[in-house]
């Protein structure tokens, strides 16, 4: 049977926290996204690669760009994350900071010199790891709803009116961990095109405590904490396919698919029975646990993306890419266990729009870069603020002509909700969210 997410025993269900972990369609949602993560040179110009190629992150975005590579080169990237939340309840803010270091990148690209018995001026093969999400941050709240237990259970006569205070702990952790191998090629001066495969290794982990305090008219307190776990982790498959055309010298046209990511999923939740605390005394018949695991399968939506670049000869560039994805196509399987989870899909979420734009100065061996990247929540009922926008700038500097150092700072922001009340007329908790990054890549190229 699937995950409870609702409290243990007939007797709680008058409580008004729940120790809420994700459900289905979050977590859905959670797993369809990706960080925009990549070599220092692809998050400085926000990952407007689509168009451009010569980068290897710019390969998940459109795998043509592979064959505009010149040599064979090899990359690393270490990335500095700080995640800043801030959530508002009642009235009371709670800031919380997660800082992370990490390897986010490492790939390569062998180029092959093509001919005519192969029907290609260059054939390119390239691998390329990349930390497609993070799932690390904490947060916490608390402050008072108004919401109160309405009896002791023990006595109906008993009352608890005077909410005292909620509290709320989450924390995740893990990550979702891509592979991709892809092929292209130059058939022309004016065509690249190209096809991959991505693998994924997903693993992820969650831990909620809620607690809530009330007191009577005579100074008798009721206490009440619960907890609850989820762990999933799983591997997925997707392949994309792209090209990209030059009219002319100066002006590149791309175009890409990608599938859907359909991945198999193993969870296990342990569901904590509330502790009960009347007059600070705990109640001994509570504080059980029940262990539960599940597998199912997620299909994710599959994304299109158009691209545009403009260069300055051999001095600069600018690049733009649109990104649609439908949000409505998330799929949980066997569909028996989950008519509910995926009628919401199409009912809860919408199809979203992405847009990215890039552009790179080059002075000498120093290299400016600047992006900025918006993209639209795929909740329907979202408020502006949900979408997620940010902005990105770097430096590269050329020390040899096998050897390159690359730096990128990236910002994103937006807002999100959280309701761990169980209760009709209480607000959810609001997020503030703020993502800082700083990358570096060694780039080398033979």
């Amino acid at each position: 049977m699937k995950k409870l997410l609702f409290l243990l025993g007939g007797i709680l269900s008058s409580l008004a926290i729940n120790a809420q972990v994700l459900d289905y369609n979050q977590i859905g949602v959670l797993f369809a996204g990706d960080d925009n993560n990549g070599t220092a040179r692809y998050n400085a110009m926000g990952g407007a690669f689509g168009a451009l190629g010569g980068d290897i992150s710019g390969v998940d975005i459109n795998p043509a760009g592979l064959a505009v590579f010149k040599k064979t080169q090899f990359s690393g990237t270490l990335g500095l994350f700080n995640t800043d939340i801030t959530s508002n309840f009642y009235g009371n803010s709670l800031e919380t900071n997660n800082d992370k270091l990490d390897l986010t990148q490492f790939g390569g690209v062998l180029v092959l010199n093509g001919s005519r018995h192969i029907g290609a001026r260059k054939v390119a093969i390239g691998f390329n790891y990349t930390r497609s999400r993070d799932f690390e941050s904490s947060w916490s709240t608390r402050g008072n709803s108004g919401f109160a237990p309405i009896t002791d259970f023990y006595d109906p006569d008993l009352l608890y009116p005077n909410a005292e205070e909620q509290s709320f702990r989450n924390f995740t952790d893990g990550s979702n961990d891509k592979l991709s191998i892809t092929f292209a090629s130059q058939p022309n001066d004016k065509l690249y095109i190209g096809a991959g495969v991505s693998t994924y290794n997903l693993d992820y982990y969650q831990s909620t405590v809620a607690e809530e305090f009330n007191s009577d008219d005579d100074g008798n307190t009721f206490d009440v904490n619960a907890a609850e776990e989820l762990i999933t982790i799983g591997n997925g498959i997707s392949f994309n396919v792209g090209l990209i055309a030059k009219p002319s010298q100066e002006v590149r046209l791309g175009v890409a698919y990608q599938s859907p990511v359909w991945y198999e999923l193993s969870e296990e939740s342990i569901v904590q029975e509330d502790q009960l605390f009347f007059n600070d005394q705990l109640d001994p018949s509570t504080g059980g646990a029940t262990r539960n695991v599940f597998d199912y399968r997620l299909t994710t939506p599959s994304r299109l993306t158009g691209s545009f670049a403009y260069l300055f000869g051999r001095e600069g560039l600018i690049s733009f890419d649109y990104t649609y994805k439908n949000y409505k196509n998330i799929q949980l399987r066997p569909g028996n266990e989950f008519v509910n989870e995926n009628q919401n899909f199409e009912t809860d979420l919408k199809a979203t729009s992405q847009f990215k734009v890039g552009a790179e100065w080059r002075i000498d061996n120093v290299s400016l870069r600047g992006g900025y990247l918006f993209e639209e929540s795929p909740f329907a009922d979202a408020i502006d603020t949900d979408h997620i926008s940010g902005y990105s700038f770097g430096v590269g500097f050329k020390l040899n002509p096998g050897m390159k150092i690359d730096l990128a700072y990236q910002n994103r922001t937006n807002t999100d909700v959280y309701n761990f009340l169980n209760t009709d007329g209480a607000d959810p908790v609001e997020l503030d969210i703020n993502n800082d990054k700083i990358t570096a890549t060694v780039v080398f190229t033979f």
